[in-house]
């Protein structure tokens, strides 16, 4: 029987950076108009996002996305 593969491919430093700006994850979700959970499933590795949203993340925290995404 096959295990079940984790498709994450990415860590991320959002915490990190929302912490320098004094963020919570309700704020971060807000500016960047999406819900609190996707912030908590990014935090978690448990959501890889689209570029989209890896580049508005990236925007409001005033970072690359290299800098916020690091591959595994």
């Amino acid at each position: 029987m096959l295990e079940k593969q984790s498709l994450k491919f990415c860590t991320t430093r959002i915490k990190e950076f929302r912490a320098r700006y004094d963020l919570t994850q309700e704020d971060l979700a807000k500016k960047v108009g999406i819900r609190r959970e996707t912030i908590v499933f990014l935090e978690k590795g448990k959501y890889n996002p689209s570029l989209r949203l890896a580049h508005d993340v990236a925007k409001v925290l005033k970072i690359s996305i290299d800098e916020l995404f690091v591959l595994d």
